[in-house]
């Protein structure tokens, strides 16, 4: 008689980028706003702070059954981004989800710039610049369509990441969109230091 010898497979990567939907331990579902490295080699993304608390696991929504990829390392209510480091040996890292890619990093867009975002509720949605209407360079002002789950969302002009979707004033879709500029979020994960420091987009 033969006996059958199984054979472990390892569980294949599951793709991640700015725009992808991410699972968090209670159930909350948010936007990645952008996945890279950061100065010490670290797979690290971003996405808004009021999704989810330190500590939580994250998952790939469209890969439910592998399971959490990556912990959400930081969070800072102040400009609601957080920071989450990722099992590079369980995450595919791409630079482009649906419509959108991301090349770099730039600084906050101004009016009349038009300005895009890749959400994964309302998938990616164009709209006009205001600018950054409170001051100060952190929050930007766009005519751009969220709603919930699009929360981290990357809002991007062209290529460039400028912002993440925070969320809307007034009516979904029809108030402006707030989001924190992301220049901002790095000089101040940078400035904290850790996790995120030195970060750069794939």
């Amino acid at each position: 008689m033969w006996a059958t010898l199984g054979s472990a497979q390892a569980q294949a990567p599951v793709t991640l980028g700015g725009g992808s939907g991410i699972v968090f331990d209670e159930g909350s579902t948010c936007t990645l706003t952008t996945i890279g490295y950061d100065g010490a080699g670290q797979l690290v993304g971003f996405t808004a702070a009021h999704c989810a608390a330190e500590g939580a696991g994250v998952s790939a929504e469209a890969d439910p059954g592998a399971g959490p990829v990556g912990t959400v390392a930081f969070t800072n209510p102040d400009y609601d981004y957080a920071v989450i480091t990722f099992d590079a040996g369980l995450v595919n890292p791409v630079n482009q989800v649906g419509a959108t890619a991301i090349t770099g990093v730039g600084l906050p867009a101004q009016f009349p710039a038009v300005a895009c975002k890749e959400g994964r509720t309302t998938g990616q949605t164009c709209g006009l610049v205001y600018g950054d209407v409170f001051g100060g360079a952190s929050w930007t002002l766009t005519q751009i369509c969220v709603i919930v789950g699009d929360s981290g969302a990357p809002v991007v002009v062209g290529n460039t990441l400028v912002a993440i979707v925070n969320g809307y004033i007034a009516v979904p879709c029809l108030g402006p969109q707030v989001g924190a500029n992301f220049t901002r979020i790095l000089d101040d994960v940078n400035a904290r230091g850790g996790v995120g420091v030195g970060f750069h987009p794939i």
